[in-house]
């Protein structure tokens, strides 16, 4: 089933008057880890935790979005995720750990500090990707492909439970470029026009009826505007 994608269309005051069945999708990216301070490749293989800038973030974004009626959290099975939507946990929401929403795996890259040799190798990998070469991996790696292949059955899960309503989905950032791409009807070449920066929200709108997925905010990280002022 193919889903498209319109931005920045908030649902309007006859949608609602026509009774159109909806599935509002908080999509975050995770709180900042060591890794990413550092400039570390993390990607899958690396089960990192937040460090204390993610952990503040993770309560900024509580603080902002608490009155939200969260029915359901989703993660994927890295710990920076869970740690991430702890707050709402701890009130008591029930969350579900869906793999296929993992980061892609960046294979033998995963761990290290790019050196001048690791950097142009990236540099030529996201060019080739740009260019539609979305087949390709790193060595031992994932491909946008392949990642996009196993997030489908976990929107899937999420989407074939309507009365889930609405809910929050914590994730990562390469794979919530290629989730966007392909959710949108979007080619995955396309990915890096999904901008994104640690917890970031993309405020989804899936009408059922239409099949349409709609972008109501992108990369809005105005919850973080208090740390930046502390």
């Amino acid at each position: 089933m193919r889903r498209f994608c319109v931005f920045l269309h908030p649902i309007s005051m006859e949608d609602k008057a026509n009774g159109l069945r909806q599935k509002t999708i908080y999509l975050i990216r995770h709180g900042e880890t060591d890794y990413n301070r550092r400039g570390i490749v993390q990607g899958s293989g690396v089960d990192s935790d937040l460090n204390d800038m993610g952990r503040a973030q993770a309560m900024a974004f509580f603080q902002a979005y608490q009155h939200v009626p969260f029915s359901k959290i989703y993660i994927s099975s890295l710990k920076r995720t869970y740690q991430t939507v702890e707050p709402f946990i701890e009130l008591g929401l029930p969350h579900e750990i869906l793999p296929g929403l993992n980061e892609i795996s960046w294979g033998v890259m995963e761990g290290k500090v790019p050196n001048s040799i690791d950097n142009e190798y990236y540099r030529n990998l996201i060019e080739s990707w740009a260019a539609g070469q979305t087949s390709m991996t790193t060595d031992g790696g994932e491909s946008p492909e392949e990642v996009a292949a196993r997030q489908k059955p976990a929107i899937d899960t999420i989407l074939s439970r309507p009365d889930e309503e609405p809910v929050l989905v914590a994730m990562h950032g390469r794979a919530m470029r290629i989730l966007l791409s392909w959710l949108t009807g979007r080619s995955l070449a396309n990915m890096d026009q999904f901008e994104h920066s640690n917890l970031c929200l993309y405020k989804l709108r899936y009408e059922y009826d239409t099949k349409q997925c709609v972008i109501e905010q992108a990369n809005d990280s105005t919850h973080l505007l208090t740390l930046a002022l502390a």
